[in-house]
């Protein structure tokens, strides 16, 4: 069996990266709905307090508690991308939702790659970045442009709709230098990983949403589904699928999701939400998947013919 590797990630991350476009995509509308009842900062911080219990619960039954994590630098590690990459983000975008439609939320995620690929010619040159890699992304912003552009989602009005946007593209960039340093972190097991950066995150941004909008007197049915959905999957489950993707397959192969995650975000939008359908989504994600194919041609073909033996 060949090993996954960033120029050959294997059939398991492609059908891992598949899920968790599915699990994010979902996220948006789901965080959407649990600001119905709920602050921006306590969605965030129950999100992530929540899925640091079930994950710090689980990891041990796999051999992978938090005393596998090797030493105090991998901690920082950590700490870096539990506070960073997840509470931040989290946080961004749960704010920026209240002004600004899910759907969008999902497509600024496409801006993601954009972010990633200087900062892996940077930090991670093994990973390998060429002309074909670059227009392949620069094709699928393309498309992520035609959804976003006149026609691609809903108009929203408000005097912060703009920085709910810039709130947006803040989580992408939060996402792409996470992925990095990921990467770059010493060797440990996924779920000890997941889960002390949760506990992190936690720490950190738990007693900011108490003190700032306190602990929430009612705990209304659909809100509270939609927080649990947002704490479970997107973030408990989703945490561990990205660890073991970026450790196996690198940060560029993981950057595909971001592509995938808005044509989802876009898609559950309009079946669940009644979101109309914009004329253009079709081009855009013919564009978005042919920009995917031409950057990971070869991944492809890897991955077909590992599944054909």
């Amino acid at each position: 069996m060949t090993t996954p590797s960033p120029q050959n990630p294997g059939v398991l991350n492609w059908v891992l990266l598949l899920s968790l476009s599915v699990i994010w995509g979902a996220a948006f509308l789901s965080v959407s709905v649990a600001l119905e009842g709920f602050g921006p900062l306590t969605v965030a911080g129950l999100r992530v307090g929540i899925a640091a219990v079930v994950l710090t619960l689980l990891a041990p039954l796999f051999g992978q508690g938090l005393g596998t994590i090797p030493s105090g630098r991998a901690w920082g590690f950590v700490a870096a991308v539990g506070i960073g990459a997840t509470a931040l983000p989290f946080t961004l975008l749960a704010w920026g939702q209240q002004f600004v439609p899910s759907a969008f939320a999902g497509v600024t995620m496409g801006a993601v790659p954009l972010i990633v690929l200087p900062l892996v010619y940077l930090f991670s040159p093994e990973e390998g970045i060429g002309p074909r890699r670059i227009i392949g992304m620069g094709l699928g912003f393309i498309g992520l442009v035609l959804l976003i552009g006149p026609g691609g989602e809903d108009s929203a009005e408000g005097p912060n709709v703009f920085l709910g946007k810039l709130a947006f593209l803040g989580s992408a960039a939060c996402y792409a230098v996470g992925s990095v340093v990921t990467r770059r972190a010493p060797k440990m097991p996924p779920l000890a990983f997941a889960a002390g950066g949760l506990i992190c995150g936690s720490a950190v941004l738990m007693p900011i949403a108490v003190l700032s909008e306190g602990v929430p007197e009612s705990w209304p049915l659909r809100p509270t589904t939609g927080l649990l959905y947002a704490a479970l999957l997107p973030t408990a489950v989703a945490a561990v699928i990205r660890v073991r993707i970026i450790t196996t397959a690198g940060s560029l192969f993981m950057s595909i999701v971001s592509y995938l995650v808005p044509v989802w975000s876009v898609i559950l939008g309009i079946l669940l939400l009644g979101e109309e359908l914009p004329a253009n989504l079709f081009l855009g994600l013919g564009l978005i998947l042919a920009g995917i194919g031409l950057s990971q041609w070869r991944s492809i073909a890897g991955a077909f013919r590992a599944k054909e033996s």
